[in-house]
């Protein structure tokens, strides 16, 4: 459970809470761990793109990974690249099983190399953790879970992508600590300029 992780490095993050009621709109800017679901295939990546480009331009400084799907000729399944937030680099993710392998194709260790980069982007502060997916391994206990821990820890918003298919895991993760935000980059920006002073909440025109 996120209350009880202990981040690496031996940081130990507040204990759980066993009175918090369920989450509503109304509380969701007082929550600084959410999660989005796109029901069509990579909509959420495009989602989370989008949204970090957005707010880059505004100027804050997203740490994390927003996931990139390339077409490959055939029928074959698409490759997965991930950009490292604010600055790079874009890391192929995916490995090509050939277009009848039905297996994971993730590859661990680039994931693996994915996480540290990040976790040494956040030491430097950020306004908004943004990683693409909350998938098998952060349910297996690896991956950006203990980004994601450490993240909380520091007081900085989290926003993670999810399908059904990881739900159940995150939310016992979470701990009744993450709310569910709709698919849309202007609801996101919403919550995220919940956390930000005033004088830089204003969108551009």
């Amino acid at each position: 459970m996120l209350g009880k992780v202990a981040a690496k490095g031996g940081r130990r993050l507040a204990e759980a809470r066993t009175d918090v009621p369920p989450l509503s709109h109304q509380r969701s800017r007082n929550i600084k761990l959410a999660y989005t679901m796109a029901p069509g295939r990579g909509d959420t990546d495009l989602t989370l793109e989008q949204l970090a480009a957005e707010l880059a331009s505004r100027g804050l400084r997203c740490c994390g990974t927003v996931q990139i799907n390339t077409k490959r000729p055939g029928a074959g399944p698409c490759d997965m690249d991930v950009r490292v937030l604010p600055d790079g680099p874009v890391l192929r993710i995916s490995q090509n099983l050939g277009p009848s392998a039905r297996g994971c194709r993730l590859d661990p260790a680039a994931l693996e190399t994915a996480v540290g980069l990040v976790e040494a982007s956040l030491s430097l502060g950020a306004d908004l953790l943004i990683i693409n997916k909350f998938g098998k391994h952060e349910a297996a206990g690896r991956g950006f879970r203990d980004v994601i821990a450490q993240a909380v820890a520091m007081g900085v918003p989290v926003l993670v992508g999810l399908n059904t298919l990881n739900r159940e895991a995150f939310e016992s993760f979470a701990d009744g600590m993450a709310i569910q935000l709709p698919p849309e980059c202007a609801a996101l920006q919403d919550w995220v300029g919940d956390f930000l002073p005033a004088a830089e909440r204003t969108m551009p025109g």
